[in-house]
């Protein structure tokens, strides 16, 4: 099995441009078998016209200039395609020296019995506020009241009597109230090692320690493991 700490190297970049070079060779050969039929088509047309009402030499011209046109589009769609390979691969590789790192996001966070440093943010209209702890299944584990003044947090992972929680994922967000009413909910901010990147149908993709993802774009922030 890959070592999951080992970055990506450009093989996937490489494969891509192979690709696109193959594809493009066989839209290629696809157009010239396609020309050749056109070309007979078009002389079969010219030996079986009406003598006494020949087709128009403009209408031939037209014919040919349209072929033209559409083989140039298809070239271009083409030439398109291997672009967005090339760069969705290039992206990958780019995103491989995070491979390792701890990244900020509000993806879930993997809890082995090490606490977790949390970075809740409380809504300025509310008077009071809740840090809500759920597990992977969704199903509310803890609450705990909040400072309003914000601020870290260290989410130890113990229950009321001190002893720890399952290991597993587990999502943290703030409930902020005011006068005994919910104004909003907010997700927080946790680090989690990156052990994958991923391109998911164009779309850049991290897989952190415990198997949560997050999309590249959504990273808040980026430090070595502590």
């Amino acid at each position: 099995m890959t070592d999951p700490t080992t970055p990506l190297s450009s093989t996937s970049h490489a494969a891509a441009a192979q690709s696109a070079r193959a594809q493009s060779g066989e839209t290629q050969s696809v157009i010239g078998s396609d020309f050749q039929t056109f070309l007979e088509m078009l002389t079969t047309q010219m030996q079986n016209q009406d003598p006494l009402n020949p087709i128009d030499s403009s209408d031939y011209a037209v014919q040919l200039a349209t072929f033209s046109s559409v083989e140039q589009q298809v070239l271009t769609n083409d030439l398109l395609s291997g672009l967005a390979a090339n760069i969705a691969a290039s992206g990958v590789t780019q995103l491989a020296s995070l491979v390792g790192m701890e990244v900020r996001s509000t993806a879930a966070a993997r809890f082995d019995g090490t606490p977790l440093n949390l970075a809740p943010e409380v809504d300025p209209q509310a008077d009071a506020a809740w840090l809500v702890v759920a597990d992977e299944t969704g199903t509310e584990v803890q609450r705990h009241p909040l400072d309003l003044a914000g601020g870290p947090v260290a989410w130890a992972g113990v229950d009321a009597d001190g002893a720890p929680l399952a290991p597993g994922l587990y999502s943290f967000t703030v409930e902020n109230f005011a006068k005994g009413e919910p104004v909003s909910t907010t997700p927080v901010e946790t680090y989690s090692r990156v052990i994958e990147a991923q391109n998911v149908e164009g779309s850049l993709q991290l897989v952190l320690d415990g198997g949560a993802t997050v999309p590249a774009d959504d990273v808040l922030a980026l430090r070595h493991p502590t």
